[in-house]
């Protein structure tokens, strides 16, 4: 495959996907864009080989054949679509390898680890999988100021205990608890009462807790990026959208009263696509470019 046809892979691959990202991905410069799709495309699938692992696969395998594809983008040939993608990227971008490598050891983690005893052990999942994918981001944003790590690290993080806080239901169908144990205790709240999906008012008090600590990382995200130069705020613009989106889905848990055992909470197309273009047009106000691509 092509570099060209590789790119129309992730491409599709992403539309297809109806991701929340995708709103934010098309206020980029065209090669920042592409160069999303694939990362989004990779992440998506390295996930998926895990999640929804077809029969008769092994996702260990799948994982191990992904660590030896993105070595091969650095420094070989790559054969998935995803990798041809990222490796026609990389001559541009400098990400370095061990983030793609260490995203991987995160999706792994979901093979051996479906408990978490405290949030300090619930982080370096988070990390991973979340705050990982904001530093490869930051590459392609192309931001200078190195406090931008910072804002990358928080926003992950918010991000992924959103994400977690919305799909209880979903990881208790494969027996994966994320709400740390002791968080669970505090409020009384049980590991059978979550796998039965118990609707109680301990669980309110629990849910109310961890919302908390998710605006807590939204917040320090929102006081590094204050913090920045305004090219790099300019720069950022794709990741404030995703924290509108992300921040919204926050705000729809709690206005539900916390009742995520039943259908997934969702933001409508039209109203991604509304918060996407608010952000957009009050960062264009500011009058900085962007970096082009």
């Amino acid at each position: 495959m092509s570099p060209t046809e590789a790119q129309a892979y992730c491409i599709s691959a992403t539309k297809k996907s109806g991701s929340n990202f995708y709103y934010s991905f098309l206020f980029l410069p065209r090669q920042r864009r592409n160069a999303m799709y694939t990362v989004y495309t990779f992440c998506r699938e390295v996930d998926s080989a895990v999640d929804e692992a077809l029969p008769g696969t092994d996702p260990r395998v799948e994982l191990s054949q992904w660590r030896k594809e993105v070595s091969a983008a650095y420094h070989g040939i790559p054969t998935s679509p995803v990798t041809i993608s990222l490796a026609a990227h990389l001559p541009w971008l400098d990400i370095p390898e061990e983030y793609f490598q260490e995203l991987i050891t995160g999706v792994e983690m979901d093979l051996t680890t479906t408990r978490y005893p405290t949030f300090q052990d619930l982080y370096p999942y988070c990390y991973r999988v979340a705050s990982v994918v904001g530093l490869i981001c930051l590459k392609i944003f192309g931001t200078q100021a190195p406090q931008a790590r910072e804002y990358a690290i928080h926003l992950g993080l918010a991000f992924q205990l959103t994400n977690i806080l919305r799909d209880i239901s979903s990881d208790a169908d494969r027996n994966r608890i994320y709400l740390p144990l002791e968080d669970m205790a505090r409020f009384g709240y049980t590991e059978k009462d979550l796998l039965e999906k118990r609707y109680t008012p301990e669980f309110i008090e629990l849910m109310k807790y961890e919302c908390a600590r998710a605006r807590e990382f939204y917040l320090k995200a929102k006081q590094v990026f204050e913090s920045l130069p305004r090219t790099d705020q300019r720069a950022l613009v794709v990741a404030e959208i995703m924290h509108g989106v992300y921040a919204r889905i926050l705000e729809q848990i709690e206005a539900r009263s916390y009742r995520v055992f039943g259908p997934r909470i969702r933001l409508s197309p039209l109203l991604r696509l509304g918060i996407a273009a608010n952000i957009w047009f009050r960062s264009s106000s500011q009058g900085i470019q962007a970096p082009q691509r």
